[in-house]
C-alpha cells in the first residue's frame, strides 16, 4: 500500500500549461493597462474582461510565470513584469531585442524546448513521432509527450523559427531569423497578435479519413466532439474543404484525446436532423467550429454553443476575414492558398489544433465567449 506521501505526490508538468503566445497576452496586458508597472491582479483581469479566479486565468498566470514573463502567482495580490518580460512586450524595444527576449523565454528557459531546438535547429523539422521519441529518451514521461511537442511547435512558429523551404518545414536558427530581421527591417515577429494563430512542421503521411461513417446518437457523449462546419452539396468546394479539414487536420488532432468526431451529415438516427444537431451542440463536451466561407448555419450553431457555455475551438481559412464578434477569440487559421504551402504545414496545423483542444478541455470553467464576458447576466434575464 502506498504511503500518504506517495499518494499526495504529484507529477511535475515539464512545460508550462499554455503556449508562449497565450502567456504573452498577460505581459502585453500589463503594458497596455498598467504602463508596464506592477499592478493589482484583480484590477488587471477586470481590464482584460476576464474572471481573475477562473481556471483559465490561473493557467495563464502560471504559464506566464513559468516562461519568465511575469512575477506573481494566481494567489498574489500583485503581478509584475520581469526584466525579460518587459523587453519581450514593450513597443519601445527594437524588434531584434524583442525577438531575442521572446526566444529566451519561449525556448531557452525550458529544458525540453531548449533540447529540441538545439538538436534539430538548422534542419528539416522531423515528424511529431520523431520529436516525441527524442524527448522520451531525454526522460519525459509518456503522458506529457504530445503536449511537449505540440507546445514547442506552436512556440517555434510564433517566433518565426519555422519556415517552408524547398517544400519542407525547417527549424531556423535564432541567428538566421535575426539576420532576416536586419535585412528586412522589422519583421512581423514583433507585430504578431496572440488572439489568432496562423499555423505554419514537417509531416507524417496524411492519415486517411475514417470520418464518413454512420453515426448514431449515444446515451453518453463523453467521448464526442461535434464538428460545426460548412458542409455544402456533394462535390461542392465547401464539402471538399470540410472533408479535407476533417480528415487531415481535426481527426488526427483529436486522436490523442480519445474522442470521436461527428459532423451533421453523419447523423443517421430517424427524426428531425435539426433537433439532433442541436442535441450534439448542447451535450457534446467539445465543439470544433470551422468558420471558413462565413456560412450562416455555422455562425447560428456557434451562437447556440455560446449560449450553453461549453468549450469551443475555432478554425478558419486565412482567406476569410473573421467577423468582429468572434475575431478577438483564439482561432487557428489555415493557409489553403496553395497545396505547395499547405501540405508541408499539415502537422503544424494538427499540433496547433491539439494544443487548443488541450488548453480548452483542461479548463473546467464555463466556455469563455462574448456572452460570458460582455453580458454575463444573459442567463438570469438581467
Amino acid at each position: 500500500m502506498a504511503s500518504g506521501a506517495e499518494r499526495r505526490k504529484r507529477r511535475t508538468r515539464p512545460v508550462p500549461p499554455v503556449t508562449f503566445d497565450e502567456a504573452l497576452t498577460l505581459g502585453l496586458a500589463i503594458q497596455e493597462h498598467a504602463a508596464g508597472q506592477r499592478v493589482r491582479r484583480l484590477t488587471l483581469f477586470e481590464n482584460m474582461n476576464r474572471e481573475a479566479d477562473s481556471n483559465a486565468s490561473r493557467a495563464l498566470i502560471t504559464g506566464s510565470f513559468q516562461y519568465g514573463i511575469t512575477r506573481g502567482s494566481y494567489k498574489s495580490e500583485h503581478l509584475e513584469l520581469t526584466p525579460d518580460g518587459a523587453t519581450a512586450t514593450s513597443s519601445d524595444t527594437s524588434p531584434s531585442d524583442r525577438f531575442v527576449a521572446q526566444f529566451g523565454l519561449a525556448i531557452e528557459k525550458n529544458e525540453i524546448f531548449r533540447k529540441l531546438y538545439d538538436n534539430f535547429k538548422g534542419n528539416r523539422l522531423p515528424t511529431a513521432s520523431v520529436l516525441k521519441d527524442y524527448i522520451l529518451g531525454e526522460g519525459v514521461e509518456k503522458d506529457f509527450l504530445n503536449e511537449c511537442v505540440e507546445t514547442f511547435v506552436v512556440n517555434a512558429k510564433f517566433l518565426g523559427l519555422l519556415r517552408t523551404i524547398a517544400g519542407a518545414e525547417r527549424l531556423l536558427t535564432k541567428e538566421h531569423v535575426l539576420e532576416d530581421m536586419e535585412n528586412l527591417g522589422a519583421l512581423a515577429v514583433a507585430k504578431r497578435t496572440p488572439q489568432v494563430i496562423e499555423g505554419t512542421v514537417a509531416t507524417d503521411p496524411v492519415p486517411r479519413s475514417a470520418a464518413v461513417v454512420d453515426v448514431q446518437v449515444r446515451d453518453s457523449m463523453s467521448d464526442t466532439c461535434f464538428y460545426i462546419a460548412p458542409i455544402g452539396q456533394p462535390d461542392s468546394e465547401e464539402r471538399q474543404h470540410s472533408d479535407l479539414f476533417m480528415g487531415s487536420l481535426v481527426e488526427p488532432a483529436l486522436q490523442e484525446f480519445g474522442m470521436r468526431l461527428v459532423r451533421a451529415d453523419q447523423i443517421t438516427d430517424p427524426g428531425l436532423i435539426s433537433k439532433q444537431v442541436i442535441e450534439y451542440i448542447v451535450r457534446a463536451p467539445l465543439v470544433i467550429a470551422d468558420l471558413s466561407f462565413h456560412n450562416p448555419n455555422v455562425f447560428y450553431e456557434l451562437a447556440l454553443r455560446h449560449a450553453v457555455r461549453k468549450p469551443i475551438v475555432q478554425l478558419s481559412r486565412v482567406a476569410d476575414r473573421l467577423p468582429f464578434d468572434v475575431r478577438e477569440f483564439r482561432t487557428v487559421q489555415i493557409d489553403t492558398t496553395s497545396i505547395y504551402t499547405l501540405v508541408p504545414r499539415l502537422e503544424t496545423y494538427r499540433s496547433e489544433i491539439a494544443s487548443q483542444i488541450r488548453m480548452t478541455m483542461e479548463s473546467d470553467d464555463q466556455g469563455e465567449n462574448p456572452l460570458t464576458i460582455f453580458y454575463p447576466g444573459f442567463w438570469s434575464g438581467e
